[in-house]
């Protein structure tokens, strides 16, 4: 199977698909029509040599994942908050247009302000919670072993309940729905099949480059990490807990680096290892409705040329120029 390279995220009633620099975010509107907007990527770390080395990939991936998806995600709510014509009637050009500055300044620092929150709460709740939790484990042992044990089994406890709770919320669920549109079309593609409605449905909605997998092995990771670092002849609890954040990047890293290969990869311990965490998209998958393959389809193909790919061309890129700018258009993650 040849990777296509192409990842996305689901998004409020819509889909953001990336290809190399490009990304695009495709919603359905409430009056029903398909919004797609096209913009170029760009590295909240800018652009250097050392990006594209392993492991430290992985890292600036993440992160540009969490603030691109964040920005997307308020891209799409945008289209389902209340109108605000009441509030900007009787402004001038110059008054509208400051309007808009000071918008778009707050929208940018509320999209950097939630990245931030949403990591500082995860270390907190996947990383220093269950080594706290895990200390009640030393009122019975002092056994090193023990410890880890339990703090890698608090860890994972955390991490399911987690997914199990938010996919049962009604909102999330169509979210889930879209994140099931996603990789079908993809699948679609890297199986050579034409893209289009029908043969998106008949894909899998599993993915072996899903961020839900990606999760799922920096758990893995930070267990066989942290049990490492629980066997350091280090007795201060502080000094424990900020190893274990220190050492978060290269957890991501090592994470990365595998759910990149097993996406371009068949080799039988590839898909071996892959089926805990495509087991685990059951969860955070469920299956669309064809309208939602629409959306994702129109997402692909603003950014990816499919025909190109199946041709077995190297250039899949999608032209700026060539582009149908339809309505709403402007200007290697996982999926």
């Amino acid at each position: 199977m040849k990777s296509s390279n192409i990842g996305g995220q689901a998004v409020m009633e819509g889909i953001m698909m990336r290809h190399g620099d490009v990304y695009s975010v495709g919603v359905r509107k409430p009056d029903g029509e398909i919004e797609v907007k096209v913009e170029d990527h760009k590295s909240v770390f800018g652009k250097h040599r050392w990006m594209k080395w392993p492991l430290l990939r992985g890292v600036v991936s993440f992160v540009d994942s969490l603030v691109v998806g964040t920005k997307c995600l308020m891209y799409s709510a945008s289209f389902f908050e209340e109108e605000e014509g009441e509030q900007t009637q009787g402004l001038s050009g110059e008054e509208e247009q400051a309007r808009e500055t000071g918008q778009q300044r707050m929208e940018s620092l509320f999209m950097y302000a939630t990245v931030v929150i949403s990591l500082v709460l995860s270390v907190g709740l996947f990383m220093v919670l269950p080594y706290w939790t895990a200390q009640a484990v030393r009122t019975f042992t002092q056994s090193d072993m023990a410890f880890a044990a339990a703090e890698a089994v608090v860890r994972i406890l955390i991490f399911l309940v987690y997914l199990v709770l938010i996919s049962r919320m009604k909102d999330i669920q169509r979210v889930f729905m879209y994140h099931g549109a996603e990789h079908k079309c993809i699948n679609c593609v890297e199986n050579g099949w034409e893209l289009n409605v029908e043969n998106v449905m008949e894909s899998s909605r599993q993915h072996k480059r899903c961020g839900t997998s990606f999760l799922l092995f920096v758990m893995v990771v930070s267990v066989i990490i942290h049990f490492g670092i629980t066997l350091l002849p280090i007795e201060t609890k502080w000094m424990q807990v900020l190893l274990r954040i220190v050492l978060l990047p290269l957890i991501a890293g090592i994470s990365y680096e595998f759910i990149r290969w097993a996406g371009s990869s068949d080799q039988g311990i590839i898909c071996l290892l892959s089926k805990p965490g495509l087991a685990l998209q059951k969860l955070t998958t469920r299956e669309p409705e064809p309208d939602m393959a629409e959306v994702a389809i129109r997402a692909v193909e603003a950014v990816f040329d499919w025909r190109a790919y199946l041709a077995g061309e190297e250039d899949t890129s999608v032209k700026r120029g060539e582009m149908e700018l339809g309505e709403g258009s402007g200007g290697e993650v996982s999926v």
